[in-house]
């Protein structure tokens, strides 16, 4: 086993982390945990981790894509997987241009991250479909489009939207971003 590969998980959920950690444990790496961008701030200057888990949407309305922006500005080279829970057009094409590798929706497991970081290039063979988006997806991509704009500032998303902040609140509510 290898005990060299360094990880830095990116996760405000306790349970989820501590589960991603003993896994990736078992497969011989060495993990470090932070909550969100202040604690990866912390453990940056003393760390360079090799690879890296972000959850997308962390506590306090903090957007994984700040992580991911201040990951890659620390090592070019680092191999970053973004995991959320509601993916959507609008976040992954963030995630990958601030330079996430690959972007993974939950549930997703050791496995499935463990191969998005050997993934180099992208895949020519994914299925293509024919099928066309609802309104409700539409709306849905929208409202990620403008909240990863926004920082994932509630507030002035739904300024942007031009609907009311308890209005955007409830919508999110219902699909835990």
């Amino acid at each position: 086993m290898d005990t060299d590969r360094l990880l830095l998980i990116v996760e405000d959920d306790e349970a989820f982390a501590r589960t991603l950690t003993r896994s990736f444990e078992r497969r011989g790496y060495r993990v470090l945990r932070a909550d969100g961008l202040q604690g990866l701030e912390a453990l940056l200057p003393a760390h360079t981790p090799e690879f890296a888990v972000v959850d997308l949407k962390l506590k306090g309305e903090a957007s994984g894509l700040a992580c991911v922006r201040a990951l890659h500005a620390h090592s070019e080279t680092m191999r970053i997987v973004v995991l959320t829970g509601f993916a959507s057009i609008a976040t992954a094409v963030e995630a990958i241009k601030l330079g996430a590798s690959h972007y993974l929706a939950k549930p997703s497991n050791t496995d499935d991250i463990e191969a998005a970081f050997g993934l180099d290039e992208g895949n020519t063979e994914v299925a293509l479909t024919n099928r066309s988006s609802s309104i409700k997806t539409l709306e849905w991509e929208r409202i990620h489009e403008v909240l990863a704009e926004s920082d994932f500032n509630i507030s002035e998303a739904a300024r942007r939207l031009g609907m009311h902040r308890r209005t955007l609140s409830r919508k999110l509510e219902k699909h835990r971003v």
